[in-house]
């Protein structure tokens, strides 16, 4: 079967059958051929509903979650996002699709390159990288940004992100799974009035957040 019916019903069984409505969201997953960002090894498994091995002791994540995150965020055409674990660079291509700008981190040197040759090559114009840690946010690096619209975080944090809620605008929402190394809830945190409220939306598992503000190595 080609690629291109794989996604389809993708978007068909694992997206819209299970509630997801944004279609700024379904039309991205629609566009984005999620097989580019896939090792060869897992290639006919690229749109089954499970995260992949995509070396370095990471994953590409399973694409309902990934869906879930976006959805939750209430993505818009103007908003700054920054994306906290590039990975493969599969959810930055996602975001480019329906945001303005698309702030993305990767502490692993080996999959921020690969990941900004092919986002490179597929001509997203609207990405802006940096390789270190993530969990203390876009610091000490260009372009600056005076605060993001959104944030969504692809690994497990312990704690609340004090620092990079400290980035997040007012009105501004940022997705994150927290909890154990090995079990997380997925939590979204939202600033209103100077205030940060906290809403959480269901168990996931996802790789931990290394750094500063995440696990220690």
């Amino acid at each position: 079967m080609r690629f291109e019916d794989q996604r389809d019903i993708m978007v068909q069984e694992q997206l819209l059958a299970r509630g997801i409505s944004d279609i700024k969201v379904i039309n991205a997953f629609l566009k984005v051929p999620r097989e580019l960002f896939v090792t060869e090894k897992w290639l006919e498994f690229t749109y089954m509903d499970h995260p992949l091995q995509i070396g370095c002791e990471q994953t590409i994540s399973q694409p309902y979650m990934v869906a879930v995150m976006m959805e939750l965020l209430e993505l818009q055409a103007t908003d700054k996002v920054l994306e906290i674990g590039t990975g493969c660079g599969y959810v930055t291509a996602l975001l480019a699709e329906i945001v303005s700008e698309v702030f993305t981190i990767e502490r692993i040197e080996e999959l921020l390159l690969s990941a900004k040759s092919l986002l490179k090559e597929l001509e997203y114009n609207n990405i802006y990288f940096k390789c270190g840690d993530g969990s203390v946010g876009w610091v000490n690096v260009l372009p600056s940004v005076s605060g993001f619209d959104k944030i969504i975080v692809s690994a497990g944090s312990p704690g609340r992100p004090d620092l990079l809620l400290k980035q997040l605008k007012e009105g501004g929402k940022l997705v994150i799974p927290q909890g154990t190394r090995s079990f997380q809830e997925l939590i979204v945190y939202e600033k209103k009035n100077g205030n940060i409220i906290e809403n959480k939306h269901g168990g996931c598992v996802f790789v931990p957040l290394i750094g500063k503000d995440g696990w220690d190595d």
